[in-house]
């Protein structure tokens, strides 16, 4: 046992440890659409629901979950990383104990909203915390921890279903065994957060030096290399007010990465993966799939294959660069969903024949593509492209949005599967293709570097396409341009020039507008 640790260090630890939020909210997303569609759970709250109220039921979690995820980032940089993960750990698992017990539609929807805002609470912030304590040859593989465990929560939630649907429509169990699960996962957050140290990133932010440094021995951190230039840092800031630190989001300097990370996480769930994810029973029966059960063993198959090809990504995650992996899965991801889309508005899927077949491995390549690409480096690249000052707050405005893009996939997808087999599909296949082409055009490339450098890249980005095109029209050469060059921090401020012996030297502070 001595060996094993000294072999896994404890930052490794912490991060599988808080990283059991994205399980219990993947084992909410594989197990709210097959219960929506047992029908022990319809003699439980009176009566089959509507395609409106389906969704609606299905998707409140995310909409609840929308609004704490645009507060928690000043509340993580006010009170800590891992108290508002507790917090978030603890009203997600008191929504479960009332889902589980809920005797009415009512009710069931009151443990639903109050697990949304648990999820809002924690999700984010769990992103954060791993990016600050993980050294940044790892930060990849780690940092993708929650999207790994999320969809080995989404195969949990599908087989507990397969397993319980059997019991018989009289037998409320076959519903409410999820939400045991559930709680169980949330008591094992909270203690696993009373017993870590919080980020050495925020104790610095805080001004708390010594304990930053207690917290990086606590967690076997061994900084090298440009690991070693927060702690270096003298310009850490203060955390701001609320208010202060969202406008300061969208101040010059600082607005190009919040819009980044904004597009990636809203347009990641636009892309339709939460429609695959919570109504999988129901499209493979659209497809084809008579019984029951055979849908639930699909969506049960679907969930162990796309947690198989998360464990490649997710160990490959800082050997693949963000942006290749980002464009390629969006092309991967609007094919599938082209095609699937084609095939009904031909008329060509019936409960026989190949077309069936077609679509259900279109969405398992769906699925697939989606685990291996944009379901890990969405969060990670919000998360990393952030200076530690905003990092929380800025990833958290970003989840917010992707909770509300959530949510809408959510509540619209059993509506627009109602009136027609194909209008989903080309709806969210064209989302994904116009997000490639805004990624190819934006997005640089962080892979294997500190967060302190991916700021430095940024700051030379910032005025990029306006500043270039100007350069162009006077006729400054590339050369010229690297010669007589002006760095700028993420604030405006000048870290360091070069060129000639007039432009050496010159320090200078710019004030943001």
């Amino acid at each position: 046992m001595a060996a094993l640790k000294k072999r896994i260090p404890n930052y490794m630890l912490a991060s599988v440890a808080v990283s059991l939020g994205g399980l219990a909210m993947g084992c909410d997303t594989g197990a709210i659409g097959a219960i929506m569609a047992m029908p022990a759970f319809s003699v439980s709250m009176g009566g089959p629901l509507s395609a409106t109220l389906v969704g609606l039921t299905v998707s409140l979690i995310m909409l609840t979950g929308a609004v704490p995820s645009v507060f928690a980032g000043y509340l993580a940089d006010r009170y800590g990383r891992l108290r508002v993960i507790m917090l978030g750990a603890v009203s997600f698992g008191l929504g479960a104990a009332i889902q589980g017990a809920a005797h009415a539609l009512p009710a069931f929807l009151a443990g639903r909203a109050l697990a949304g805002l648990g999820e809002g609470a924690f999700l984010s912030i769990i992103s954060v915390y791993i990016c600050e304590v993980a050294p940044a040859r790892h930060r990849g593989i780690l940092a993708g921890l929650p999207q790994f465990l999320n969809t080995a929560g989404i195969c949990l939630g599908y087989f507990i279903c397969y397993g319980t649907v059997g019991l018989g429509d009289g037998n409320s169990m076959a519903w409410r065994a999820p939400y045991v699960v559930q709680g169980a996962l949330a008591l094992s957050l909270v203690a696993c957060c009373w017993a870590l140290p919080d980020s050495p990133r925020w104790y610095l932010l805080q001004g708390r030096r010594e304990e930053a440094v207690a917290a990086l021995e606590k967690l076997d951190v061994a900084l090298v290399g440009e690991d070693r230039d927060f702690l270096a840092s003298t310009n850490q800031q203060a955390s701001l007010g609320l208010w202060q630190g969202l406008v300061l989001l969208f101040r010059r300097g600082y607005r190009t990465r919040t819009m980044l990370a904004l597009f990636i996480l809203g347009m990641v769930q636009l892309s339709g993966i939460d429609g695959v994810l919570y109504y999988a029973p129901t499209l493979f029966a659209q497809a084809g799939l008579e019984s029951q059960t055979a849908s639930f063993l699909a969506s049960g198959l679907s969930a162990v294959l796309m947690l198989a090809i998360s464990v490649p990504a997710f160990l490959l995650a800082d050997k693949w660069g963000r942006r290749t992996s980002a464009i390629t899965g969006g092309v991967g991801l609007s094919g599938a969903m082209v095609l699937i889309g084609s095939l009904y508005a031909a008329g060509a899927v019936h409960p026989y024949g190949v077309a069936r077949w077609v679509v259900i491995v279109s969405v398992y390549i769906f699925g697939l593509t989606y685990c291996s690409t944009w379901g890990i480096v969405g969060k990670i690249y919000a998360s990393e492209i952030q200076p530690t000052h905003t990092r929380a707050a800025a990833n958290c405005v970003a989840q917010g949005l992707g909770f509300f893009t959530n949510w809408l996939v959510a509540m619209i997808t059993p509506i627009l599967l109602d009136k027609s087999a194909y209008g989903a599909y080309f709806l969210f296949g064209g989302l994904a293709l116009g997000t490639v082409l805004v990624l190819a055009a934006y997005m640089p490339e962080t892979r294997g570097r500190s967060l302190e450098s991916i700021q430095e890249a940024f700051s030379h980005t910032g005025s990029s396409s306006i500043m270039q095109a100007l350069r162009r029209r006077v006729g400054f050469s590339n050369r010229e341009t690297q010669e007589n060059s002006i760095e700028l921090d993420s604030e405006g401020g000048v870290v360091s020039t070069s060129g000639s012996a007039n432009t050496r030297g010159l320090r200078m502070e710019l004030v943001s507008a």
